[in-house]
């Protein structure tokens, strides 16, 4: 018998191993999956940022290797999932070589298959998608949690690039263009 898995083409461990913002951008209009309770929930991706590693003052692998981002400095295709002001999670696909700390945060899907409530946000899409920091380190490469091609004939998108949301204290970083997202989505958090 099939698997349920086999309705999706995954990403390869290669395309993660591969420069954060080439991944970030190509990220855009990827299927995030995940299986819970014998169902898939499927959204495609419309929003990331990209966090280039230690000497990017925005990014947490700045503040050096600790028990927290340990996962960031790992292999590249994990989840580096984190919680922010104690009630939100937010996921990160781990990027690059290993042990250079560098992730791409997803902000944002539009819901497909089985996704119920607001997508629109780093939190609003964790929570949709049940994505909790039990899945921090999770092998993207998994038959239950992974992100996988787009479907064959999706028409091309425009990117729009922005600065990032949230990281004022980041000085000249936070001017960066590294937010990404589909033109015209209704689903981008903050167009």
């Amino acid at each position: 018998m099939p698997s349920a898995t086999a309705n999706f083409e995954k990403l390869a461990r290669e395309f993660y191993a591969r420069d954060t913002i080439d991944v970030a951008i190509e990220l855009l209009g990827k299927k995030l999956v995940h299986q819970i309770d014998g169902r898939f929930l499927v959204g495609n991706i419309v929003e990331v940022e990209a966090y280039l590693g230690p000497h990017d003052r925005a990014a947490h692998s700045s503040k050096g290797r600790t028990a927290r981002t340990e996962v960031m400095f790992g292999p590249p295709g994990h989840a580096y999932v984190y919680l922010i002001y104690g009630i939100h999670n937010c996921m990160n696909v781990v990027t690059g070589p290993e042990g250079h700390a560098s992730a791409v945060l997803l902000r944002a899907i539009s819901p497909g298959k089985g996704v119920v409530g607001r997508t629109q946000g780093p939190g609003l899409l964790t929570r949709a998608m049940h994505i909790d920091r039990t899945l921090n380190g999770a092998d993207l490469l998994s038959d239950t949690f992974f992100i996988a091609r787009e479907d064959p004939g999706t028409a091309p998108h425009r990117v729009v690039r922005r600065p990032r949301i949230g990281v004022d204290y980041a000085g000249a970083w936070s001017r960066r263009l590294l937010r990404f997202y589909i033109r015209g989505n209704p689903y981008v958090s903050k167009p």
